[in-house]
């Protein structure tokens, strides 16, 4: 048993993978409960698909494969090399979508691993493997394996690697000996809880979906509340926040074997704004398609864009915002009046105005207005 599961740990380092730890496939009772308490105090609104259901059967490996006996529960590492200075007129998109779509590479390398136990043991083995579009409870699996420990921002925090590690999980049939869970804790540390701008994170290990500015960016398919768009800063799609502040991210190891870069977004993650506001939906998903970005949707990164803009506070984005104002889209133009207002130049106001006479949706005519108010203010 042991020189099986030493091979599994090798084979997999071998597949791609930076981290390789073992569970068995006992019911995650407890992280089952704390799901399921956070949909019912309301921290997982928002997120539809996020059910009891969906809960249930993540938190229980027999559910998902039945014979199941053992999780090999993988850490890929998404962590580039270096930062870039902000730069102005651009947008930041969160670490982890800078590469290509990880499901789909995540799910290779896995199918690989699979595989190749099976040609070693010379027989078919029941195996179904996860990333985080599945029910699995992915976090919880990697905590009870020791792959890591889950920090007061809810991540999961990695001796090595830190928490830029995307998460995976082979379930198998294969009666294989598990890891012990790791001993450590965040101790007193509550730099995540103090350096959210939004307050997301309510209490350690809490954090509520719909102030999340991962949320906002990504799954919000509706109007960013008005009082959180100034804390939203530059970004674009996601947020890394709470994990740049992390002491345990400080020495974080780079992966062995990284995912390809995504080539329209690039390792600074920096998308201009501007240019962002004139795609067109086949421009879009021309550019985007084979990344995670395509989550947000169209709308939903022009939308983003605008509030970006308007809290960069630059006179030269007017004329493309003015331009937004004429978007097919009420979100984008609703944003856009925002972000004039928050600029207030001349140029701008003069754009509200003109918005105001020839305007017809509802909720874009209470944007532009309310811009107005503020620029009188």
């Amino acid at each position: 048993m042991q020189d099986l599961k030493s091979h599994i740990t090798k084979y997999a380092i071998e597949c791609g993978f930076d981290l390789v730890r073992i569970t068995g496939a006992e019911e995650f009772t407890a992280d089952r409960d704390r799901a399921l308490e956070r949909i019912n105090s309301g921290h997982m609104d928002g997120l539809p698909w996020f059910t009891p259901d969906r809960v249930a059967r993540g938190a229980d490996p027999e559910k998902l494969l039945p014979g199941a006996k053992s999780v090999i529960c993988l850490g890929l590492s998404y962590l580039g090399e270096g930062e870039t200075s902000p730069e102005m007129g651009t947008g930041t998109v969160a670490r982890y979508a800078r590469v290509r779509d990880y499901h789909r590479a995540m799910k290779r390398r896995m199918k690989t691993l699979v595989r190749g136990l099976e040609e070693t043991l010379g027989k078919e083995i029941g195996a179904k493997w996860y990333v985080d579009d599945g029910p699995m409870l992915d976090r919880a699996a990697a905590a009870r394996s020791g792959l890591g420990w889950s920090g007061k921002s809810t991540n999961i925090l990695t001796p090595t690697h830190g928490s830029w590690v995307l998460l995976g999980q082979v379930i198998t049939d294969l009666e294989l000996e598990a890891d012990p869970p790791l001993k450590k804790t965040c101790g007193a540390c509550v730099r995540c809880i103090d350096d959210c701008p939004t307050g997301a994170i309510t209490a350690p290990y809490v954090v509520d979906n719909v102030r999340c500015i991962s949320y906002q960016t990504i799954e919000n398919r509706g109007v960013i509340p008005v009082e959180m768009r100034p804390l939203i800063g530059d970004m674009v799609f996601g947020c890394d926040i709470c994990q740049d502040v992390c002491p345990v991210n400080r020495k974080a190891a780079l992966p062995g074997q990284p995912i390809p870069l995504a080539v329209n977004i690039g390792k600074a993650g920096k998308l201009d704004l501007k240019e962002i506001l004139t795609l067109t939906e086949e421009q879009f998903r021309s550019r985007f398609q084979g990344t995670s970005i395509m989550r947000a949707k169209h709308v939903g990164l022009q939308k983003n864009a605008c509030v970006a803009l308007g809290n960069s506070r630059e006179a030269s984005a007017v004329p493309a915002l003015t331009a937004a104002l004429r978007n097919a889209e009420p979100l984008v133009r609703g944003h856009a009046a925002w972000a004039l207002g928050e600029i207030g130049t001349t140029e701008a106001l003069s754009a509200l105005e003109q918005a105001q006479k020839s305007e017809t949706d509802p909720y874009v005519l209470e944007e532009v207005e309310a811009a107005l108010s503020r620029t009188a203010a």
